[in-house]
Formats: C-alpha cells, structure tokens, sequence
C-alpha cells in the first residue's frame, strides 16, 4: 500500500524511462536501481506556502510510478531529510531548545550533507553520545534512547515507513566503540529506508505539513538547490553535479538531498519545470561501479523530465 494511486500513463512512461536507463548503462541490472515518481497534476497542492491543514492535504490524490519502490537499501545521507523532519518536530513540542549550535548543524546537514553535523543532531534527538563500548545495561538503554527517531517515525502510521531503519549516524571513516557494536556484527543495524518512504517524506515538506507550515517551508529553504554554474559550490556536496539536477535546464526550480558512498549513489528532489506540472522524484543507485558514476542519475532526471512534456 502506498500513498499515491497507480496510473497506466505513468507505468507506461516510467517504464520506458527504466528501459531508456538500461540501454544507455548496460550494466545497470533492474535489481541496482529503485524509484518513485510522483506527479502534481492540478489542482496543486503542494509548495503552497502551508495553505492546507494536513486533513485537507491527505484528501488529495496524486498519481506516481514505482520500481522497487518498497525495498530496503542503505540510504548514506538521503537518512538526513529524516533527522531534518525529526529536529523540526524536537523543537516544535519544546522537546528541545534551539540554539546557534544546533541551527548551524542542521543548515551544514542538508545544505553540505556534513556528516559531523549530522552526528551533533542525532546526539541532540537522541540523548546519546558515541565512545567507548558499554556494559550490557547500560548499552541496552543507550540503544533504546537511540531508538527515538524510529518510535517516533513509526508513530506516524504510514504504511511507508514500517519497514525502515534509522537510528544511525553518517560516518566518513565508520563507526567505533559503541558505535560499531550497535551497527551489529554484520550490520545488519544499519540505516535502511525505501524510495516510497523517502518519498512520502518529501510529499510531506513540500505538501507543507510536516511538523507545521512554518518549519515545512524552513527545510524547503535548506533543500533548495541554485543549478546556475557559476552558483554551485565546488566538488559533490554541491548535490547537483551528478545528481538529478545535473539533468534538468537552469530554469528548473529544484528542492533536493542527495547520498553517495563508495557503493551507492541516491537523490530524492521536487521539481518544478516551466509550464509542466511539478513533480517529485527519488532515485536510488546500488554498485561500486554505479556509484562512482556521475551520469545515471543525470540521465534518469533528463529523461523523466522529457516525459512530463507528454502528460495528460
């Protein structure tokens, strides 16, 4: 069960889209590639500014695609637009105190993708700290603590959701001490989402009632992402270059976060394309090989992009 109604159109396109993929990547097998599209047919109710309330919200329907929308995979720093959503409502319930320490990190965690800041935000959510190994009790409980963001996520009741893990930190090196104990021997711990659930997160910001209208339009804010040349920061945590952006014209207006590591490459944005219908993409690459590819997700964009042009 998902949050958007299946549609022949977009099946037939969406599916072609995947096709087109394959023949220009010959070694992207079906099983290294997920998505979900989603498509804003009017009328819009999404980047409203928070017009709706979120009963109204839920009432709309809107069409999309899926391929392997619902399996789990490692999500590197696409995980962060959860901590993002979970911070927003920390601070919304007065669960938390913001502070310039935690605003600088949240700004650094979805603007630059910083894996340092996103361990200060898990901390701050979580009341726990990495260090050196614990005994049995006392771990037990940090794991629970740890555990916060999943609670709470679960709670939502979203159908989406109930098969994700994140209770993680981002790491550069890899996890230590406690850390790497409670990743698991083969961890099998780790962060795990799925395009569907990233993707209803996303329809949730930019549908403005995540968390509230104001603190939705505040993370729109951070995801937003300039495809001018000149404006883009240099190397990958411009999270354009390489990314879905990175197939999409300059007019395109383009609200985005990225993942990469050296075995995945993911992004999951909402676009808005001059006198086309806006619509929400996430696209999910697995392999070495993929990853370290910075023309697939590119390709998919562009192609997703030409689709839109033969909507009804």
């Amino acid at each position: 069960m998902t949050f958007f109604r299946t549609d022949e159109q977009l099946d037939r396109l969406g599916k072609s889209i995947l096709e087109k993929t394959r023949t220009e990547f010959p070694g992207l097998a079906p099983d290294r590639i997920a998505l979900t599209w989603i498509v804003y047919d009017q009328p819009v109710a999404v980047n409203t500014g928070g017009a709706l309330s979120p009963e109204e919200f839920w009432k709309y329907s809107v069409r999309g695609f899926s391929h392997r929308g619902g399996d789990r995979i490692y999500p590197a720093s696409i995980v962060k637009l959860f901590y993002l959503v979970a911070v927003q409502e920390w601070l919304e319930k007065g669960m938390l105190q913001s502070s310039s320490e935690l605003e600088r990190a949240i700004r650094d965690a979805i603007v630059d993708s910083s894996n340092d800041a996103t361990n200060l935000i898990v901390d701050v959510l979580t009341g726990t700290t990495s260090g050196p190994e614990l005994p049995e009790g006392p771990f037990e409980t940090w794991k629970s603590q740890r555990n916060f963001v999943n609670r709470y996520f679960k709670s939502l009741g979203w159908p989406e959701l109930e098969a994700i893990n994140v209770n993680q930190k981002t790491w550069c090196d890899g996890p230590y001490g406690r850390e790497r104990a409670f990743l698991g021997e083969m961890m099998e711990n780790r962060n795990m989402v799925t395009t569907n659930a990233v993707a209803r997160l996303l329809h949730s910001i930019v549908g403005g009632i995540a968390v509230s209208s104001t603190r939705s339009q505040a993370m729109m804010a951070l995801m937003k992402r300039s495809l001018t040349p000149v404006e883009l920061p240099p190397g990958e945590e411009n999270q354009v270059i390489g990314f879905l952006g990175g197939g999409l014209p300059e007019d395109a207006q383009v609200w985005s976060k990225a993942g990469w590591t050296s075995k995945v490459r993911h992004d999951a944005a909402y676009i808005e394309l001059p006198n086309r219908q806006p619509y929400l993409l996430v696209v999910f690459t697995e392999g070495k090989e993929h990853s370290q590819n910075k023309s697939i997700l590119p390709f998919v964009s562009k192609q997703v992009a030409i689709a839109m042009d033969n909507l009804s």
